[in-house]
């Protein structure tokens, strides 16, 4: 199978961390207009799995799983705000669903991050609608926070809403996009990039998503493709099979 172009969900410290790091030292986080949006490529090899096809793939930057093959108008899932272990540097991570971003040059999509800068964890939460920057919701995240995510679409109108039910807040977002193609829906983590490529992955343990669902279905039911992130030959992230069709974990390995 060719290979897939993946476009990166790229959000950056939210507004609060980002005017704790206003008088950081150089080396602190960049800010959100410093990140830039780097199509990554894909390797697949499509297996058996569960009666169905299950396309196992290896990206740069994604972790978690990804829908083709049709039109796609919404997608969901649940997670925990995975806490981050920080050294001395400079890491990302983010945790999303979204439409569009595999096979195709647009992304709608929202969710959280967790980074770290100067030993210190930062935790955010964003919208994206490639080919705009991300933009990052004011509202705090804290890890262990529950989000639910949906992105669900109708005409050429696009609704962004991410929940924290820890906290009790939820960000609707409604924006349109006559270019997006609808060809994938995705549940994923990921390591966000810059104009230089992939960003250094934060060390976030383990991501769980729950109620993965694709078009009001279990993603499962679309023969989805499991992936794995990697960079030449480390492992950086491993995604675990699913179960019920919608339930997946997430797995740092390496930076």
């Amino acid at each position: 199978m060719s290979a897939t172009i993946r476009f990166t969900a790229v959000s950056a410290v939210a507004a609060a961390a980002l005017s704790a790091l206003a008088t950081a030292p150089a080396t602190a986080a960049p800010a959100a207009a410093a990140l830039r949006l780097t199509p990554m490529a894909a390797h697949h090899v499509v297996t058996g799995h569960g009666g169905g096809l299950i396309t196992h793939s290896t990206s740069g930057n994604w972790a978690g799983y990804a829908a083709t093959g049709r039109t796609f108008t919404s997608v969901s899932a649940s997670w925990v705000q995975p806490a981050v272990s920080c050294g001395s540097a400079t890491t990302y991570s983010s945790f999303w669903v979204g439409i569009d971003g595999d096979g195709s040059n647009s992304v709608e999509q929202t969710g959280t991050e967790a980074d770290c800068s100067g030993g210190r964890a930062y935790y955010s939460s964003w919208y994206e609608m490639y080919p705009a920057y991300p933009v990052n919701y004011s509202n705090t995240v804290s890890p262990g926070d529950h989000f639910t995510a949906t992105v669900s679409v109708s005409g050429s109108t696009f609704t962004l809403t991410l929940s924290d039910t820890t906290k009790g807040w939820t960000k609707t977002t409604t924006k349109s996009s006559s270019s997006a193609s609808k060809a994938s829906a995705e549940v994923i983590a990921e390591a966000p990039s810059s104009s230089t490529g992939v960003l250094p992955l934060s060390n976030f343990g383990t991501a769980s998503f729950t109620g993965s669902t694709a078009n009001g279905q279990s993603i499962g039911n679309f023969s989805p493709d499991q992936i794995n992130m990697a960079s030449g030959s480390t492992t950086k992230a491993t995604t675990s099979a699913l179960s019920g069709g919608q339930n997946f974990s997430v797995t740092f390995k390496h930076s």
